[in-house]
Formats: structure tokens, sequence, C-alpha cells
């Protein structure tokens, strides 16, 4: 690029000029060569100062270059132009320079704002943070709010600082959240502990008495006794885990001997009753042939034997003991209430009594039944009526007395 004379000149001395607004101001001194050359030579210093300057615009402009190492750059620069060491339009430099310190000026405001907003969001997501800790502080769900109040750590660490007073308060609040709620986590499990331990020493002695009662053959007691410290067993509540299963295992194994014990018996049992109830069904039937009775003597003596022979059977099922026995029962009742009426059959003085009462409600029959035909004779038909209707009752008595009396042979 060749010189440009309208800018600077070199005077008879070498001395270079440059021309400004302010007048002209001495560049350098040029001893080597023609004045051209000087000119040529600071012409290319300001071309540099160009180049400079428009590399500077273009990183404010594209880049994230910081507002102090711009200011330190223009400033840089701007010592070089005020120097006034080329030749060139250095006066629309400073103004390129003062543009160039407006812009990082305004980018300097601008992130100042964005900054001021992000710390406001930050503030405010670190004050959320801070009142979902202290939320979480009163929980009893140990697990899901320890697991959050992690996850919140990590989200505080990812959050830009704040002012040194207003962090550190907000950090004081949520630690002391956290404190709490691990304080209060760390009682609870503590006093869970201890009430596993106990629970643990509870079934300790449940087992063993589980175990002292598996050789009985009490079989009811010990059932209710089983059932009686299962009860216990859920009352106590769980023991440590480590522990639980085994102490299930040894308590549950215990009961197992005794009703294993007991089921083969009843077993057994069932089976014998069993027999017990067909042989007592023979017996019974045997025992339903003597009726009717028509020989009072031989059905006591069959029923006796076949009595002897039903008392040396067992028991038979629970569910079949009331029928089988009422079988037996009834034929029983058959021969005592015919037993009953032989003896009044045959019984004098029973005889006399009954005759003796139906001859004096004869004669009062047939004195009221004289009494009540003179009465309507007479005419008295009032009184003929009253004495007719004691009739009709004395008459009654005396038909069931007659009926008695023939139960006696007449």
């Amino acid at each position: 690029m060749s010189s440009d004379p309208s800018w600077g000149r070199v005077d008879e001395t070498g001395t270079v000029y440059v021309r400004t607004a302010d007048g002209e101001k001495v560049v350098g001194s040029w001893q080597a060569g023609s004045p051209e050359e000087a000119l040529a030579y600071f012409t290319r210093k300001y071309e540099g100062l160009v180049v400079e300057i428009s590399l500077l615009e273009r990183r404010v402009k594209t880049t994230d270059l910081s507002a102090k190492d711009a200011t330190t750059a223009i400033e840089h620069l701007r010592e070089q132009v005020d120097a006034h060491h080329a030749v060139g339009d250095l006066d629309a430099l400073r103004k390129r320079l003062d543009a160039l310190t407006e812009a990082v000026d305004k980018r300097r405001e601008e992130r100042k704002a964005e900054k001021a907003q992000q710390n406001e969001q930050a503030r405010h997501s670190k004050e959320e943070l801070v009142a979902e800790a202290e939320e979480l502080a009163q929980s009893e769900q140990w697990r899901a709010a320890g697991e959050r109040l992690r996850a919140l750590v990590e989200n505080w660490k990812r959050l830009p600082r704040l002012d040194r007073k207003t962090d550190d308060e907000l950090w004081r609040r949520f630690s002391h959240a956290r404190s709490a709620f691990s304080k209060r986590r760390k009682a609870h499990f503590a006093q869970l502990d201890a009430q596993r331990e106990e629970a643990r020493q509870r079934k300790e002695k449940l087992v063993a008495e589980a175990q002292a009662l598996s050789d009985s053959r009490e079989w009811g007691p010990t059932a209710a006794k089983y059932r009686d410290l299962m009860q216990e067993w859920k009352a106590a509540g769980r023991a440590q885990r480590e522990h639980e299963e085994d102490l299930w295992q040894r308590f549950r194994g215990a009961q197992d001997v005794f009703f294993q014990a007991r089921s083969e018996v009843f077993a057994e049992r069932d089976v014998e009753q069993r027999e017990n109830l067909a042989r007592k069904e023979e017996l019974a039937a045997e025992a339903e042939k003597i009726l009717p009775v028509t020989d009072l003597k031989s059905a006591r003596s069959a029923f006796r034997a076949i009595n002897e022979r039903w008392d040396a059977v067992g028991h038979v099922p629970r569910d079949a003991r009331a029928r089988i026995e009422g079988r037996m029962h009834a034929v029983e009742r058959a021969i005592q209430e015919a037993e009953d009426s032989e003896w009044r059959r045959t019984n004098p003085e029973a005889r006399a009594r009954a005759a003796g009462l139906t001859g004096q409600l004869q004669d009062a029959v047939d004195k009221l039944r004289g009494q009540a035909e003179k009465a309507r004779a007479s005419g008295n038909t009032a009184k003929a009526e009253k004495l007719e209707k004691e009739l009709a009752g004395r008459q009654e008595l005396l038909d069931q007395a007659m009926k008695g009396l023939e139960e006696f042979g007449g």
C-alpha cells in the first residue's frame, strides 16, 4: 500500500509529522532514506494498528472475551494511537476505540444484569431447596426422605454461589435441616433396635416354652397353650432381621412336633371310634328287635345283656354319639313304660284306691242325677240346670276313673 501524503509529511531535518484534528504531531525521525520511504514506513505502522483494532472488534462481537480483557486491549491500542507513532487517520482510530469501549461497557452492563438475574434465580432455587429440606427434616419416611436430601445436596452443588452473607445463611439453614433429620432418624432406629432386641428376648422365651410343650400328650390343654403362645408371638413384634427367621423356625418346629404327634394319635382314635360306631349300630339294631314288649321279663333280660356289651364298646365319633345313644334310650324307655304299666296293673293297693274312688264317684253321679230329675219335675229349671252341669263334671271324672280301673284288670 502506498503512503498517503495527506496524513503526514517529512521536513528537511527528517522529522516525520502526522496530521490530526489538533494539528500536526511528531511521529518520529527518519534519516535512512527518502521522505516517501519514511511516510510508507509509518503508514504501515498505522495499517498494523487498523488490523489490531479490527481483530479486537471482531473478538468483542463474536467471542466471549471478558470485559476486563477487552478493556485492557483497548487501552493498549489507545496508548499506541495516542503515541502518534503512525501516519494515518488516527482520529478515526480513536473513534473506533471509543465505539469499542462503549460496546464493551454495554456488554459489561448486560453481563452484570445477566449475572444479577442468575444470582436471583440461584437464590430463589437455594431458598426452595432449603424450604424442602426443612420440610423433609420432619418426615418419618426415613428412606425416601434421606435419598431426597442427598439429591438436594447434589442440586445445591450445581448452583452458583451467592454473596457470602446470603449463601452462608441459606447453607446454615440447609445444613441444620439435614442434621435435624439425621438426628431424628438415628434416634428412631436406635429405638427400633431396642424394641427389636426386646422382641428377640421375648421370642427366645416363647421358643423355650414351645419346645418344653412339644412332648406333651395333654392334647386339649396343650393345643390351647400353643394358641396363647401364638398370640403372644404376634404381640411381641419383630426381632432383628438376622434373628427373626431363625426364631420363627424354632418356634414353629416345636409346635409341629406336638401337632404331628396329636394328628397321629387322633388318626388312630378316629379309626377305632368308627369301628366302635359300627359295633354299636349292630347292638342298637339288636335291641330294637325287642320291641314291642310282649314278655317284660324276657325283654328286660335281653336288654341287660345287650347293654353290657354296649358298655364294653369304647367311644364313638362325637358327631354320631347323640344319634346312636338315642336309639338305645328309646328301647330302654319302652321297656320302662311297660314295667310302669305292669306295676300299676298288679299293685293291690293302687287297685283298691282306684276301685274306691270309682265307687265314690258313682254314688255322687247317682245322687246328682236324682236331684236334677226331682228339680226339673218340680219345675225348678235353674236348679235343675245347675245340678245337671255339676253332674256332667262328675260323670267325666267317673269315666276317667273307670278307664284307670280297667288298666288294673277290671
